[in-house]
């Protein structure tokens, strides 16, 4: 053997030490859209029962570094449970198992005021469940729902809060820097932190980010020598190394199911891939300022609709411009735009001949909440025509303004008391239609609880039982009004009475399906 050849297999042994057993890269959640960036695909439970420093703590200053207990892991969060009136003991007696199932089978697209109901779930600090103990499974599959509905300021956040670098947490907090625009953060992260373990395409690509350009190379030489990478890594990580040749003749095929690696890589050598028909999280990529205004109008769009963009941001990007073209989203940019700055004029006159082109496309993207949120309440202590009042009062029952909104509306027909009822939490008679009776009848105390969600409550679940309530809303809205029923009366009785007369009155104004 030579030296220059037992030298290069001295130099991989060491590299192969630091990025653990490649062999164990089978998938570590319901995401599959994960990038490979760390090789061990298990959480495995520390030693020592305290949890290192927040992910990426040097690169944030402010973050308040405290020692945790592993067993609470499973218990972090961002929102305090007294500021959203949970329980401390939200997840009672249910085991781990069970909630994770759940959380993976609620749906992404549901109400908005669901969603909000949610992320809630998701993000409040409460106690972790009995079972849970030290593996993280239950903070990590609601890690997993944010990354699915596209939180990733939210995911990031949590994550950030585990301060741990078990692989699966380091797997995700690598992602959602990626698609934040982060990179650098998470790849001196990497370097500093080599016993996460990072495979080596993700080794390769923060070799070249942390500037050592030639480790990269060598890294990338030794890997393809021994077989340790597919053909189409090597193939993108070699352009992504090359930055010197033109490549423009031999354009890449698009991956089938890009990773954010991938995806970022795919940007970096001048061949990025749409994110319009890739997982939701992706969308959050072209939030960037470098990203034209189009691409950040779409995706806010798609992100809006999940929860994962506030109304103010929307609208923010919304405003960023003057469209100068016709069709969408442009019609719809203008016509919002034209409506916004004759509410700000506080023009009545602007805002009666505005508001219907601008709430008919805004309501045919499914931002009837967003716009709601915003505009809600003003419209409401506005003086309108009566066609445009009685439009003015259903918008603002979507917004959280809604019983305001109700309390200072005096009702012209029996549909217009029927939804004042609701705001107030005492429904009147309901209008004779299926919808109206369903959720009538969940505001009737006589009404019994349905035995399954009766249950979940007599057994101390009811964190348990209120995941339950929103999945059998969104199945109902579809179909089945049982669910409807059922469901709102699971909220109302576990305490989320606010919550239950936002998703009555979206039900019954919000013109779609659950």
């Amino acid at each position: 053997m030579s030296t220059n050849s037992a030298a290069r297999r001295l130099f991989f042994a060491g590299v192969l030490l630091m990025a653990g057993p490649v062999c164990a890269q089978s998938p570590m959640s319901a995401i599959d859209w994960l990038s490979r960036s760390v090789t061990a695909p298990a959480v495995a439970v520390p030693k020592d029962p305290t949890i290192a420093a927040p992910l990426g703590a040097g690169a944030q200053p402010g973050i308040d570094v405290s020692v945790l207990r592993a067993t609470q892991i499973n218990g972090l969060g961002l929102l305090p449970a007294k500021v959203t009136g949970l329980p401390e003991d939200l997840w009672g007696a249910s085991s781990s198992a069970d909630l994770v199932a759940l959380l993976n089978a609620e749906p992404i697209h549901m109400l908005p005021q669901l969603q909000d109901l949610l992320y809630t779930l998701l993000l409040v600090e409460v106690d972790a469940p009995a079972d849970a103990g030290a593996s993280g499974s239950f903070l990590l599959a609601r890690i997993d729902k944010l990354l699915q509905l596209g939180a990733l300021d939210q995911a990031q956040a949590l994550l950030a809060l585990t301060g741990t670098r078990q692989p699966a947490f380091f797997r995700r907090w690598f992602d959602v820097e990626l698609l934040l625009g982060q990179e650098d953060v998470a790849c001196k992260t990497m370097g500093e932190h080599p016993e996460v373990a990072p495979t080596f395409p993700a080794r390769i690509f923060c070799l070249a980010r942390n500037g050592d350009w030639d480790a990269a190379r060598l890294t990338l030489s030794n890997a393809e020598a021994l077989g340790l990478l597919k053909p189409t890594e090597t193939t993108l990580l070699t352009r992504f190394l090359d930055t010197e040749s033109d490549d423009t003749a031999t354009q890449m095929a698009p991956p089938a199911h890009p990773t954010p690696l991938t995806w970022r890589m795919m940007e970096a050598i001048g061949e990025p891939l749409p994110t319009n028909t890739l997982p939701l999280a992706f969308a959050q990529a072209d939030l960037r300022d470098n990203t034209g205004w189009k691409a950040q109008i779409e995706a806010a769009e798609r992100l809006a609709r999940t929860g994962a963009v506030s109304p103010n941001r929307l609208i923010g990007i919304y405003t960023a411009g003057k469209p100068s073209a016709s069709g969408e989203p442009w019609d719809r940019i203008a016509a919002v735009q034209k409506f916004d700055a004759g509410l700000h004029a506080k023009s009545a006159v602007i805002v009666a001949r505005t508001l219907p082109a601008a709430w008919s496309a805004m309501s045919a993207a499914g931002l009837e909440v967003p716009f709601a949120t915003l505009y809600g309440k003003a419209l409401s202590q506005m003086k309108l025509p009566p066609k445009l009042a009685a439009l003015a009062f259903r918008i603002g029952l979507l917004s959280p303004d809604y019983a305001v909104v109700a309390a200072t509306h005096t009702p012209v027909d029996a549909t217009e008391a029927f939804l004042i009822g609701l705001a107030r939490g005492t429904p009147s008679t309901a209008p004779n239609e299926p919808m109206a009776l369903a959720i009538a009848a969940a505001f009737t105390d006589t009404t019994p609880l349905s035995d399954d969600l009766a249950a979940l409550v007599a057994e101390h679940k009811p964190g348990e039982a209120i995941l339950h309530a929103i999945k059998r809303i969104s199945d109902g809205s579809n179909g089945d009004l049982r669910g409807v029923t059922a469901g709102l009366q699971l909220l109302r009785q576990v305490g989320q009475v606010q919550a239950a007369e936002r998703v009555a009155l979206e039900l019954m104004l919000l013109d779609r399906q659950g």
